[in-house]
């Protein structure tokens, strides 16, 4: 059986590396952003008219349907959210 080592759960998952790359990035901020809302207590109805979205589209977003959120999407939200948004690019190795 050959065992192979994956550096996260969407290189294993996904298809190729700029799938996983954007999965991985989608699922940054959608965890930054759920948390937020939780620790601001915020209803979904206030989450949403903060990242000028509606509540359904907040409802998707806790409960983590991840393919149906955009990275772009994803960043207004969190601008809206007033997150600062950094980006680090390396080199593979």
């Amino acid at each position: 059986m050959n065992k192979q080592r994956f550096s996260s759960v969407w290189e294993a998952i996904e298809d190729t590396p700029e799938q996983a790359a954007n999965m991985k990035l989608r699922s940054v901020l959608m965890i930054a952003l759920k948390d937020h809302i939780t620790r601001a207590g915020m209803s979904q109805a206030q989450a949403a008219q903060l990242f000028g979205v509606t509540q359904p589209r907040v409802s998707d977003l806790m409960r983590g349907k991840i393919n149906l959120f955009a990275l772009d999407a994803l960043v207004n939200m969190a601008t809206a959210a007033g997150f600062r948004i950094e980006m680090r690019v390396l080199e593979a190795a």
